[in-house]
Order: C-alpha cells, then sequence, then structure tokens
C-alpha cells in the first residue's frame, strides 16, 4: 500500500519552496499516519473504533479540561454528545477528545541542525511528557526528517540564504552529528517509536527531493506502523481509552 504520511512529507518539499516557520506543517504530516494505520488494518480494535467514529482525530491538539502544549497529531476517544467530523479522502474524523491513546511529534532538520539540535532534542522530549499529562499510558510517536542535500538554500522573508560550507555549513555536513545525537538523547524517551526520515532538498528551483534510500525509508515506517498497531491492541483492550 502507498504510505500517505511518505507521500506528505515528500510534497512538503517537492516542487514547493519549504518555510521552516510555517507552524502547521508538521500537523499535516503527523494526521496522515493515522489513515496509515487505519489503511493497514493491522490493530482490528483501531480500525472497528475509527469506522465507529469513536476514536478521532484532534486536529486542535487538545484534551478537553487538560492543560497541555499542543503536539502535532493527537488521536483519542471522542467526548461524549459529539459527533465526528468526516472529510472528505479521510477515514479518520476529526473531534474534541477526552483522552490521547497516541500522540505524534513530528520535526524536520532541513538545515544549521547542529544550531538547533538541543532545542528540538527538548522540544521531543517534553512533548513525551505533555501526551501523559491527565494520565492514561498514551503511545508516543516522534517522527525526525534529516536533510542530507549537499547545499541548501534558506529564506527568511525576502531574503535567502545560502549554505557555502563553511560559516554557513550544508546539511550533508551536519546529519550524521544531528541523527547521533538524537538517537542517543530523544529516541529512548519514546520507546520503539522513533523514525529519522533522510532526505535531500536543495530548496532551490525547481525545487528536488529524493530520499536517501527510500525502500529503507519505507521498510521502517511499516515496520513503525505494524508496532504501534500491536501496542494499541495491548494498551487500549478494553474500548474505554484506559490501559490495563
Amino acid at each position: 500500500m502507498p504510505y500517505r504520511l511518505l507521500d506528505k512529507f515528500r510534497r512538503t518539499f517537492e516542487g514547493n519552496r519549504y518555510i521552516h516557520r510555517r507552524s502547521n506543517l508538521g500537523d499535516l504530516i503527523a494526521m496522515e499516519l493515522y489513515e496509515d494505520l487505519y489503511e493497514l488494518g493491522r490493530s482490528t480494535r483501531l480500525r472497528d473504533r475509527v469506522a465507529r467514529g469513536e476514536r478521532v482525530l484532534n486536529v486542535g491538539n487538545r484534551r478537553v479540561g487538560i492543560r497541555a502544549r499542543r503536539g502535532d497529531g493527537t488521536f483519542g476517544e471522542l467526548i461524549p454528545n459529539r459527533q465526528p467530523i468526516r472529510d472528505p479522502g479521510c477515514s479518520v474524523a476529526r473531534g474534541p477528545i477526552a483522552t490521547v491513546e497516541i500522540g505524534v511529534e513530528v520535526k524536520i532538520l532541513a538545515k544549521a541542525m547542529i544550531k538547533q539540535i538541543d532545542r528540538v532534542i527538548n522540544d521531543l522530549r517534553g512533548q513525551v511528557h505533555q501526551f501523559k499529562r491527565g494520565g492514561g499510558s498514551p503511545i508516543c510517536v516522534g517522527i525526525v526528517g534529516i536533510n542530507q542535500a549537499e547545499i541548501y538554500t534558506g529564506y527568511e522573508g525576502k531574503r535567502a540564504f545560502k549554505t557555502d560550507g563553511k560559516s554557513r555549513r550544508h546539511p550533508v555536513q551536519e546529519a550524521p552529528e544531528a541523527e547521533g545525537r538524537l538517537v542517543e538523547h530523544a529516541r529512548p524517551h519514546f520507546d520503539e517509536f522513533f523514525l529519522i526520515l533522510r532526505f535531500q532538498a536543495t530548496n532551490v528551483k525547481p525545487y528536488p527531493f529524493e530520499w536517501v534510500d527510500y525502500e529503507r525509508t519505507e521498510e521502517e515506517y511499516g515496520a513503525l506502523l505494524t508496532r504501534i498497531s500491536r501496542e494499541y491492541d495491548r494498551r487500549f483492550r478494553n474500548g474505554n481509552g484506559e490501559k490495563i
């Protein structure tokens, strides 16, 4: 099956200028994970609950009555007396949620990775804590895109900043260290639900995009979906949003 999340990630760069300060990019990518989980069908409990509208994607990223920083994509039990909102082309409905069963945090490192790596790690670790606020035992998923292009151009308003390999290091120069630090300091907080997407994007017209190794990426993402599906059935067997 074609994976919607991988396709959405690719289209974020391919043919488009990537603006890293757009706050909704992570949301748009993360919500596709739930569509992929549904289509994969490895968790009959998740699929049946989604089909009945009992489990929804919380686009607002806030649980009713719980103070927590928003995540890039939260999924849980629809609060009583609310109707799920069904969008064309989507199997997973939207609505306000009372619990978080799955939470996804998406980060993209396109350039200046080492400069921002500590903040990214802290954000990832902090989001796990936020997902767990209010009780329950949510499955916390971390997805990080790491650019490995040999050259890159970033944009701030009308100004363009091209990497030069010296004061502005090329993505390929920083990618190995960035990935190593993420694996060491962020991945353990997500158990086995952490994925790195390795890609190449120059952010220069015509805005090309390539996966570093698409077969490996597809396999790793498919394995992640399978682990989430199995863990969902293990944690949420009783159907009321609580781990048993």
